[in-house]
C-alpha cells in the first residue's frame, strides 16, 4: 500500500473523529431535550387530567352558565362583587333573616360545611337576602353572629331588591319572590349552587344528568326529610373538595 493511500485513510479517520467530537454530543443533547420535552408534555397532560374533576359545567346556549356580575353590601358594610370570589370555590344561597321555615335549616347546614372547610382560604359562601328592606348590614351582622359565621369569605349581602331578584331568578334560576300569602312573606328555593374558582356553576351527574343544584334543606343527620327529600349536603361537601383540588 502506498504512503499516499495511508495518508488518505488517516485524513478520513481524522475527519470522522472531528465530526464525532463536535456534532455527536449536540445530536445526543437535542434528542435528550426532545425526550425531556415529550416527557414533560406527557406529565403536564397527566397532571391536567388529574386536576380536572368529574363535575360538569352547565350548558348555557353556546357557552356554560357562569355567575353574573353583581355588587352588594355585606354584613360588615363592605361592597362585595363577584370579583371578590375569583379564585375561590363557593356555595350560593338566597335567604332572609326572618324566615320561619327553611332558612334556619339551610344556614345550619352551611355552618356544618364551614366547619368542614375551616382554614381553607379558597373556600367561601355567598348569601343573598331576598328581603333587603329589612335585612340591613347591621341585621345581617347580628344574624351571622347568631349562627356562628366565621369564614372571612362568607358574605351575607343586601342591596337593591330588583337586582337581587334578577340575580336569583334570571342569573341562577333559583326561585325567589315576595308573597304575602305565605308564612314569612317571601318564598324561595332551598337549593344551593356550587361555583368553581373561575365563576362557573358546576354539578355532579346523577343517572346521566347534572343535578345542577344541591338540596340545602335536609341535613346529613336527617338523611331524608318529612317531604321525602334525600340529603345532598354530603355530596356537596365531596364536590367542594373536588373543585378545591382542581
Amino acid at each position: 500500500m502506498s504512503k499516499k493511500t495511508n495518508y488518505s485513510y488517516i485524513g478520513i479517520a481524522f475527519i470522522i473523529l472531528v465530526f464525532g467530537i463536535i456534532f455527536i454530543p449536540r445530536i445526543v443533547d437535542r434528542i435528550s431535550n426532545d425526550d425531556i420535552s415529550r416527557q414533560e408534555s406527557r406529565s403536564d397532560l397527566k397532571e391536567e387530567i388529574v386536576k380536572q374533576s368529574d363535575l360538569v359545567f352547565i350548558p348555557n346556549g353556546e357557552s356554560f352558565r357562569k355567575v353574573p356580575a353583581f355588587s352588594f353590601i355585606n354584613q360588615n358594610g363592605k361592597t362585595i362583587t363577584n370579583k371578590d370570589y375569583e379564585g375561590k370555590v363557593y356555595v350560593i344561597e338566597f335567604f332572609f333573616t326572618t324566615c320561619p321555615t327553611i332558612c334556619p335549616r339551610m344556614n345550619r347546614n352551611l355552618i356544618q360545611i364551614q366547619k368542614e372547610f375551616e382554614g381553607f382560604e379558597d373556600f367561601g359562601v355567598a348569601s343573598f337576602t331576598i328581603n333587603p328592606q329589612h335585612d340591613t348590614s347591621e341585621v345581617l351582622k347580628a344574624y351571622a353572629d347568631q349562627y356562628g359565621v366565621t369564614n372571612p369569605n362568607w358574605h351575607l349581602m343586601t342591596g337593591d331588591k330588583d337586582a337581587i331578584y334578577k340575580l336569583s331568578n334570571e342569573g341562577f334560576y333559583i326561585y325567589a319572590a315576595a308573597n304575602d300569602d305565605v308564612e314569612g312573606g317571601f318564598e324561595h328555593s332551598g337549593n344551593f349552587a356550587l361555583i368553581d374558582k373561575n365563576g362557573f356553576i358546576r354539578s355532579r351527574v346523577v343517572n346521566g344528568n347534572p343535578i345542577i343544584y344541591y338540596n340545602g334543606i335536609t341535613s346529613e343527620s336527617e338523611k331524608i326529610d318529612e317531604d321525602g327529600k334525600a340529603e345532598e349536603i354530603s355530596a356537596l361537601k365531596a364536590d367542594i373538595k373536588k373543585l378545591l383540588n382542581e
